[in-house]
């Protein structure tokens, strides 16, 4: 599957490493994605993820997640999804 983007983050809360992504597609827990801006870019696993402090499994497009991140990074960011769950 190749890459696609699913969404920017539009805020980063360092202290608690997540980031709030406002999507452009659908993503779930359980993908893999890649989170990129200039050289920082890393890939990871979507282990949580929540809309207005709730858990949620999944969002679709137009929906603002909160997601727990392994790295730090930045507004602006671009989110790919690199396997679907």
């Amino acid at each position: 599957m190749a890459e696609q983007e699913v969404g920017k983050v539009i805020h980063y809360y360092n202290k608690a490493m997540v980031a709030v992504v406002r999507l452009s597609g659908n993503l779930k827990t359980g993908d893999t994605i890649k989170v990129a801006k200039g050289e920082n870019e890393f890939e990871m696993k979507i282990t949580s993820m929540q809309v207005n402090h709730e858990p949620v499994e999944s969002g679709k497009a137009g929906d603002e997640v909160a997601i727990k991140v392994d790295s730090p990074t930045k507004e602006g960011a671009v989110v790919s999804l690199v396997t679907a769950e």
